[in-house]
This record gives structure tokens, sequence and C-alpha cells, in this order.
């Protein structure tokens, strides 16, 4: 189950990469190749259980940068960018609904469902139908084809 595509770009990417974050440390999150205006961003998320810092994402570039320039498997030009997947990560694959059920989520539907755009509940679980969410005591399943994006939910005090 996937939510977001994958694309044989990021796909080879992540393939040439994983074991550098693993060899690091790190589990390798996510890899987004995306077109801002005219400039082509190549984005690594990484994470662990002690979060990720700035020194963790300048410890990982160099290595990930090395291999891609001798691997070469984006043909034009790009910014290198590698990060933390963040408080609020986007969960995308099979691996991630696994790892934070029982996590607060927000569900932000393609057009309102029941009347609402967006839900926050404890996710249940997922799979290739649906995300199943305990919201205000009620388990409900939304089918992946009317979801958006599905976030982790942090509140800031």
């Amino acid at each position: 189950m996937k939510l977001k595509k994958f694309g044989g770009t990021e796909r080879r990417v992540y393939d040439l990469i994983k074991p550098i974050t693993d060899e690091l440390g790190y589990y390798l999150w996510d890899v987004c190749y995306v077109k801002e205006g005219a400039m082509w961003y190549l984005r690594i998320f990484i994470d662990c259980d002690e979060g990720i810092t700035i020194d963790d994402c300048e410890r990982a570039t160099k290595p990930i940068d090395e291999a891609l320039d001798k691997a070469d498997p984006i043909s034009q030009s790009y910014m290198l960018e590698v990060g933390s997947a963040g408080l609020e990560r986007e969960l995308v694959k099979e691996d991630h609904f696994e790892v934070c059920t029982g996590d607060e989520v927000r569900i932000r539907f393609i057009r309102a469902v029941d009347g609402v755009k967006e839900i926050v509940g404890i996710l249940e679980g997922a799979d290739k139908e649906g995300v199943t969410v305990n919201a205000d005591g009620e388990m409900k399943k939304f089918p992946l084809c009317d979801i958006s994006y599905v976030k982790l939910n942090f509140e800031f005090e």
C-alpha cells in the first residue's frame, strides 16, 4: 500500500542510498524528487529514535552526495537536501503506517467526506483499501481514493 506514487528516479535513489542511511544508523523515511519553479530538488528525509539534528543531516549529506555523484542516477541538475522527516511527517508507505499505529494522525480528504475536509484521530491501521482511525471514540475507515494525505498530528503549545 502506498499513498504517494514512488517514481523511477525516487526508487533508484532510495535503493542506492538506503544502505548508506542504514550504516549511519538512520531510518530512510522518504525520497522526493520534485520540480519547484525552474529547479529540481532531491529531498531525502531521515529519522532515528533520538530525533534528527542538523549535525545528523550534515553527517548523512556527504556520503549520500558522493554515492549520487558516482552512480549518477539523475540526468539533469538538482539541489540535494537531506533533512528530518519532521514532527508532522506524512505517512506514505506501508511501514510508515505500521510504525505509527496508535499515534494521532490528521487525514486531509480530496473532497469533503461527511461534510468535512479533514479529520483527526488515532491511527488504528491501514491496508490497500483504506485507513482506519478512531475519531472521538468511533472507528472510521476511509478509502485511499478519498485521501489527499495522512500526517502525524502534533499540537504545538
